[in-house]
């Protein structure tokens, strides 16, 4: 299952990372990624290269130049150019390394290739085992509703900027804080603080159903002022995503006039799990 920061290009293999991208229909998986998890390497790096110098000694070069190099977030943030492998050459470079994770690896990986095949056919597949991970994880019902409607509004308008010029982590960041000061008036870091959640908590995970339906509305109508501004690069779409949220946030006023009290809440994902699945845990 991927993880839910709605992050298309990111895979979990208990709990651990692995970077992804999609390039003519199909994904390909960061190797230095699985290369760390097989391993534990600390260098994952370097036991690639020698991997691939072993590779071309024994005449499996093919192995090698069936990757690609694409562009993925490093840990800098930075788009950096990484090398990738479709899920047959995966399985073909986990034969090369020799790691008692080997076994469980393969079996987790042909599990999620089965259901990137399932959720292709029907993309609702997807939706639905994300909606059951949050369910199992102690979260309400109403507040999982709301969670999952805003999960391919968001993979949408991401897609939108992609075709519009953004390619840097940062531009995305920027992006997202235009419509979140928009609609709340406060950054996405402001928005943490004020719910004591750290620099690696995801902010969506421990918003209030009001506040994702209204995040959801900022980012779905900013995705269609892209499209009919026909908006390029940042400048431009700087504008929109500030639109975007200004007009959530005409939304947001008039529900705070009626409840009363700020939509913005200091609750997280505490306060949205049901309190017999807190106990049990």
């Amino acid at each position: 299952m991927n993880e839910l920061e709605d992050n298309k290009e990111l895979v979990l293999f208990e709990n651990r990372k692995i970077r992804r991208q999609e390039y003519n229909g199909e994904w390909y998986y960061s190797i230095v990624d699985i290369i760390e998890i097989l391993t534990e390497s600390t260098n994952p790096n370097d036991y690639w290269y020698r991997l691939k110098k072993r590779m071309e000694e024994e005449e499996l070069s093919e192995l090698s130049t069936n990757c690609r190099r694409l562009k993925l977030v490093a840990q800098d943030g930075k788009l950096r150019m990484t090398d990738c492998a479709n899920r047959e050459t995966i399985f073909r470079l986990i034969q090369s390394i020799p790691s008692p994770n080997a076994e469980p690896f393969k079996l987790w990986f042909a599990r999620l290739a089965e259901e990137r095949i399932q959720e292709i056919i029907d993309p609702s597949i997807a939706i639905e085992r994300a909606r059951q991970t949050y369910l199992n994880k102690g979260y309400s019902e109403e507040w999982v509703n709301a969670r999952i409607k805003g999960i391919p509004a968001r993979n949408e308008l991401t897609d939108e900027w992609k075709k519009r010029g953004i390619t840097e982590q940062r531009e995305f960041a920027i992006l997202t804080n235009e419509i979140s000061n928009g609609t709340f008036g406060i950054t996405t870091n402001q928005h943490k603080n004020i719910k004591h959640l750290d620099r690696k908590q995801n902010l969506r995970d421990n918003m209030s159903p009001l506040e994702l339906a209204l995040t959801t509305l900022a980012e779905v109508t900013t995705t269609e002022l892209h499209r009919t501004n026909d908006s390029k690069g940042l400048k431009a779409l700087k504008v929109d995503a500030h639109d975007g949220g200004e007009i959530a946030a005409i939304t947001r006023h008039n529900i705070e006039k009626k409840i009363g009290k700020p939509v913005v809440t200091s609750k997280n994902a505490i306060d949205f799990k049901n309190k017999k699945e807190i106990d049990r845990k």
